[in-house]
């Protein structure tokens, strides 16, 4: 519906708004160059309170000017810029502190009024990051920060965000090193200017900062070179062995092998080994934002889990900053993104996060096989939503409606289930063209295809649906439109593509490591395929299994176990019960359980013993899995 600056006018009068009355009136996106520069300056010491100080200058003409702060962010996916981090906003021209005023209907928008004589605008505002985490991610430590471009900086409507030119620098904490894909122009003591580049690129080059930095070249001598840059709680976590270096580097040439081109002119990784600093990961497409433990290098057989995240951020480059779906590619950060197509831009990525994990020597073999299999059980029995009433199509429009926040039923509401659901799409995507083909042609050949075209290119190439089912048919004629629709809109349990690369899933009693290593990361026990529950520490519940026997019994997210058959609580003690209860079928599994300020006794009548996944060889059938995951 089309509203009329005149409508505009006569609802913000009924509503007592007065003489703001256009302020709904933000300008519309323009593909026309931006008349000037934005000119930028961070100042990122003031580490003891966690803020940016910002200083901005805006071009501008005489009269009405709005200014936007980013809402729609890429990666995201969703309208999650940190607005209400946002404070200490005060406008000047010509020296002289001129009003703004939010616009009521578009928090995110800043209108002002540009007196006669001035060509510019100066914008001072703090950027008050997280203290903790229930204020959001941490970002600045005594030791870390990540500056992300669009919670510091504002920009005028009207325009195209790849049209406007922007000059920045940053200043550092004394000693700190830093990597982005951001190129220096000049340093100054701590403070570091930036080449120009364009707003929209800008917001895709973050930047990690520390006191204690490496950085690692992953492709030595190489015309396009990948860095991975380190940022960590204290110099002894950057050590890395030459087998873990080694690994790393054969990351890109994998990536290369698949590809056959890459869409960066450099790239560097930004990684931080951090038990203060939030984790992170988020795609760009010059670099990425990685963020996982101190012990990633150092307790290397215990970050097993974590292993597939540098593979699968790499991957973004490619797929979904390259090649993006075309209803995720807005004209700037304030224009609302549509997310029908993230089962390719994270779905595929998903796929490739882990094969590549494998190629690469990141996993062992046994390892991905391990991983593969806990995403298996997944959507083979631990989703029921997905069965009773949600499909992996419409899981594409979480990042809108939940945020990620946290959710009590994820197993039965589902969130973003586009991400491994649609991995376990694309591994029967490419049993299927393997058979189409007699196994001459697999995803590879899509992957190339589709993402390793016009090498060197890093601007956006969009894609439909229809472009996915094209490029199939042009490996292997089917019809690809009802085969991709029936898994995106169905309720099947989304296993087939393992019988078709000659593997099953099969549970027993033995975790395997990787489920184990998950265990150890929660904290407690993991018996959501036996009980159907969760447990984090000290007998906390995460998660409980719609209509499994735990939620049958009346248990439910947000209790505490206390104990276990009369014992007290504790991993092994609920593991040992379960057990017990497989070999009496009289005895049940029996919890004394705190509900707020009640306690209480729940009896489980599960009687199949402990359950783990695991991946099996099918008798007969090739080894289309292994061949998969090894290294070309």
């Amino acid at each position: 519906m089309k509203v009329t600056r005149l409508a505009s006018a006569m609802f913000a009068t009924a509503l007592g708004l007065g003489s703001f009355a256009a302020l709904a009136d933000v300008p519309a996106p323009q593909d026309v160059p931006f008349n000037g520069t934005l000119k930028i300056n961070v100042d990122a010491t003031d580490i003891a309170h966690r803020v940016f100080r910002v200083h901005e200058t805006v071009p501008a003409q005489a009269g009405p000017l709005t200014l936007l702060y980013p809402q729609w962010l890429p990666g995201n996916h969703s309208p999650t810029g940190s607005i209400d981090k946002l404070a200490g906003l005060v406008v000047k021209a010509n020296g002289k502190v001129i009003p703004w005023k939010r616009d009521p209907l578009n928090v995110f928008a800043f209108h002002v009024d540009v007196p006669q004589g001035a060509s510019a605008v100066d914008v001072e505002f703090q950027f008050l990051s997280a203290q903790d985490t229930r204020q959001g991610r941490v970002v600045v430590t005594p030791e870390m920060l990540n500056l992300q471009w669009n919670s510091v900086s504002v920009y005028p409507a009207g325009y195209f965000a790849r049209q406007i030119k922007a000059e920045t620098s940053v200043t550092f904490p004394a000693g700190w090193q830093f990597g982005s894909a951001l190129e220096v122009a000049s340093r100054s003591g701590d403070t570091v200017a930036f080449k120009p580049i364009d707003y929209e690129n800008l917001v895709d080059s973050p930047i990690y900062a520390g006191k204690y930095f490496k950085r690692v070249d992953l492709d030595p001598g190489a015309k396009t070179p990948v860095f991975l840059n380190i940022v960590a709680d204290d110099a002894k976590y950057l050590e890395i062995k030459p087998e873990q270096l080694k690994v790393h580097q054969n990351l890109v040439q994998q990536m290369y092998k698949l590809y056959g081109a890459h869409h960066y002119d450099h790239y560097d990784f930004l990684f931080s080994l951090s038990d203060k600093m939030s984790g992170n990961g988020l795609e760009h497409h010059r670099s990425s934002e990685n963020g996982v433990g101190v012990g990633y290098f150092t307790e290397w057989d215990k970050s097993v889990i974590m292993r597939d995240l540098l593979s699968h951020e790499f991957n973004h480059s490619w797929d979904g900053k390259y090649r993006r779906g075309a209803d995720l590619s807005t004209p700037n950060f304030n224009v609302p993104m549509q997310d029908s197509l993230l089962w390719v831009y994270e779905g595929q990525t998903q796929f490739w996060g882990y094969v590549m994990a494998a190629r690469s020597g990141l996993w062992k073999q046994d390892q991905a096989l391990d991983m593969l299999a806990n995403v298996a059980a997944t959507y083979d029995r631990g989703r029921p939503g997905l069965q009773q009433w949600r499909n992996i199509q419409d899981t594409t429009n979480d990042p809108i409606i939940a945020m990620r926040r946290p959710l009590p039923y994820r197993n039965y509401q589902m969130s973003e289930d586009y991400y491994s659901g649609g991995q376990m799409i694309w591994l029967d995507v490419d049993g299927k063209l393997r058979d189409l083909t007699s196994d001459k042609r697999s995803i590879d050949d899509f992957a190339k295809a589709f993402f390793g075209v016009k090498n060197g290119e890093w601007d956006v190439n969009t894609y439909t649906f229809e472009d996915v089912v094209k490029t199939l048919n042009d490996i292997a004629p089917y019809d690809w439109t009802t085969y991709l629709r029936e898994r995106l809109d169905g309720h099947g349990p989304l296993i087939g593509g393992f019988e078709a690369n000659g593997w099953k899933l099969v549970y027993n009693d033995k975790p395997s490591d990787v489920a184990k290593a998950v265990e150890t990361r929660m904290g407690g026990a993991n018996l959501t395929y036996s009980l159907g529950v969760s447990m984090g520490k000290g007998g906390d519940i995460v998660d409980v299994l719609w209509d499994g026997p735990a939620f049958k019994a009346g248990l439910s997210p947000g209790m505490k176990v206390i104990a276990v058959n009369g014992k007290e609580y504790s991993s092994d003690a609920i593991k040992d019960a379960v057990t017990a209860a497989a070999k009496d079928k009289n005895q049940p599994v029996e919890l004394l359980v705190k509900n707020f300020d009640e306690y209480k006794t729940l009896r489980i009548d599960y009687h199949d013993g402990l359950k783990y996944p695991h991946l099996e060889r099918i008798a007969g059938k090739p080894d289309r899995l292994s061949e998969l995951l090894k290294a070309r």
